[in-house]
């Protein structure tokens, strides 16, 4: 008998970045962090168990086989699922995503999120949303936020049970309401970077003399970010948004040998966003293990910092994108 399970999830943008692991077999984080779900940016996969098959997994990611190495990943990610739900069969995996792999768009945020539900249900489990937090992050630390929809907090935990992730929910006695978010992409390369996130962080934690400090500076961003959230208060969040991530790319920048993502454009697009605000949109950009910036806004005013994006970026594609729900199942056959 087969058993197959369809599901989605879409991608998330950090605010509050998560950047290095206090347990690398478990993908425990050194911070906690924020993200935004985003809509649009959705990644399907499908999972199939055959029982009584043997052999190896089969992954395809957007029609091709991917490298041994990514293959080698997912199959290690099903043993979980396979251990958890006493199955010895393998799977079949077909992924298809709508953003770039390996561009700095959380590209594995959403795949694992999605192969996370698809996987279990598939599996014959019904996990509840703070267990399937867990069992994404051990695919991708940062597919653990891509299972919710909306802002969520990723809790960093000190153990496989206290490392999860939760919506967080706003109070709506705010005079003005919580802020009405909107994310501009900035699509400036689709190149797969040249160093993964996972080597990066090793190596920014281990040699770089900014990142202690980064990770003390990120348990006050996040305090500031989500009182600014409760509040209601766009600049305050944006600001902090910003310092964060430039926090988190300096300190790559210092490490041995320095990890750079950015490029020319990428300072272009960093330039073009302060121009804006100095304008008086507003306005901030964040930039996550890569060359793309996204620019957060106001949902008001995503169509016209979208525009101005455009207009001031020749031959970049600007996506504009709002919240997002969560992960979903979209089919499930025996």
């Amino acid at each position: 008998m087969t058993r197959t399970a369809t599901a989605s999830a879409n991608t998330n943008i950090a605010l509050i970045k998560y950047w290095g692991k206090a347990d690398e077999a478990l993908t425990i984080p050194t911070t906690s962090s924020l993200s935004l779900t985003l809509g649009g940016t959705r990644t399907t996969t499908t999972v199939s168990f055959e029982e009584g098959a043997r052999g190896a997994d089969t992954v395809t990611i957007d029609g091709v086989r991917p490298s041994p190495a990514q293959v080698a990943r997912v199959s290690r990610f099903l043993d979980l699922v396979r251990h958890r739900a006493g199955l010895t069969a393998p799977a079949t995996v077909h992924s298809s995503s709508t953003v770039p792999l390996a561009a700095g768009l959380a590209s594995s945020a959403a795949g694992f999120a999605a192969l996370a539900l698809a996987a279990s249900r598939a599996a014959g489990m019904e996990l509840d949303a703070r267990a399937l937090t867990r069992l994404a992050r051990r695919g991708s630390g940062s597919a653990a936020r891509s299972v919710l929809g909306g802002l969520v907090l990723w809790n960093a935990g000190k153990d496989d049970e206290t490392s999860y992730a939760e919506q967080v929910v706003l109070p709506t006695a705010q005079p003005d309401g919580p802020p009405d978010l909107a994310m501009a992409v900035m699509v400036l390369t689709q190149e797969r970077k040249e160093i993964s996130s996972t080597a990066a962080m090793r190596a920014t934690m281990g040699s770089s003399p900014l990142y202690p400090a980064w990770v003390e500076s990120s348990a006050v961003d996040l305090r500031e970010a989500l009182a600014a959230l409760r509040s209601g208060d766009l600049p305050r969040l944006g600001e902090v948004v910003e310092a964060n991530a430039l926090g988190m790319h300096a300190a790559m920048m210092a490490s041995r040998p320095a990890i750079m993502y950015w490029t020319p454009r990428t300072l272009e697009a960093l330039r073009a966003i302060a121009a804006l605000r100095h304008e008086g949109m507003p306005v901030w950009a964040t930039i996550d293990a890569g060359a793309n910036v996204k620019a957060l806004t106001s949902g008001a005013c995503g169509e016209r910092v979208a525009a101005a994006l455009r207009e001031r970026l020749p031959g970049v594609s600007v996506w504009l994108r709002r919240p997002g729900g969560a992960a979903r199942i979209e089919g499930v056959t025996r």
